[in-house]
């Protein structure tokens, strides 16, 4: 291995420059075209009855497990790449946005289902937050964030209700709980697990709205097989509706409220 072979693979094993990496790369995910800083607006269907929302083109309704999205050649509405005119039926997307099947002049018309109620998302990249970003504030790497855990599953999976970021309250799915130490305390955050099998955790903690935002997420990976986990509050996210009020992000369950300041991560998006 030669001499510059070394000096890189020191460098990518500082978790310090790791970090800084994923910063990087998570302030460009955010400010890409289709971030969460491109969503203007969530239309629940139920709130537009004869099918006219009156910022999105076309006639949407929805149609038991399917919206029916009805355009005309005024509507300018693209579905899998073909000009519609006439009628389709859609299913929720849940591809990359990027990838929804419904677009308009670059506009990404992402179909959206919770809890059996429809809504069309309008992801714009000429929207004025996204040409207003600034950056992410975030607090530099610090290995003292960094903090062993155990996941302890629940018997059953559990479902609580929360209040959701458009003040309505909503189902959130937990699977069990990390528990891990700060500075010699012992604390738990309830947690859901991914697909992937990673968990998702929806935390605050006492700088929340001060010197943070209200609330946060963490993603730490799949736990080991004996329970055991790394939860590394240095990554620390903004939740999307820091970024987009049209979010409907959860609110942290009971429980997931830290009596400890936790300085570390993403804390709030630069201001101008």
């Amino acid at each position: 291995m030669s001499t510059d072979d070394t000096a890189r693979g020191a460098l990518d094993a500082d978790p310090r420059q790791e970090w800084q990496h994923w910063h990087e790369q998570r302030t460009a995910a955010v400010a890409s075209s289709y971030g969460p800083l491109s969503l203007t607006g969530t239309y629940w269907l139920s709130d537009f009855p004869e099918g006219r929302i009156p910022a999105v083109p076309g006639l949407w309704r929805a149609d038991g497990d399917e919206v029916v999205l009805t355009a005309g050649a005024e509507d300018a509405i693209t579905v899998d790449g073909a000009p519609l005119i006439g009628t389709v039926r859609l299913a929720a997307d849940h591809a990359p946005i990027h990838e929804s099947r419904a677009e308009s002049a670059g506009r990404r018309l992402v179909v959206l289902r919770r809890e059996g109620e429809w809504a069309v998302r309008d992801f714009d990249p000429e929207s004025e937050a996204r040409r207003a970003f600034r950056g992410i504030e975030a607090t530099p790497y610090d290995e003292k964030w960094v903090r062993p855990g155990v996941f302890r599953p629940y018997a059953e999976s559990r479902s609580v209700r929360v209040e959701n970021a458009d003040g309505k309250e909503r189902g959130l799915g937990l699977a069990g709980e990390v528990v891990f130490d700060l500075d010699g305390t012992d604390h738990s955050l309830q947690v859901a697990i991914e697909d992937d099998g990673s968990l998702w955790a929806v935390f605050a903690d006492t700088s929340s709205g001060k010197d943070s935002y209200r609330f946060r997420f963490l993603r730490p990976a799949a736990p080991a097989a004996d329970g055991s986990v790394t939860v590394d509050f240095n990554r620390a996210l903004l939740p999307p509706c820091a970024f987009a009020a049209h979010f409907i992000c959860p609110f942290p369950p009971p429980g997931n409220t830290l009596d400890a300041e936790i300085a570390a991560g993403e804390r709030r998006v630069a201001e101008a």
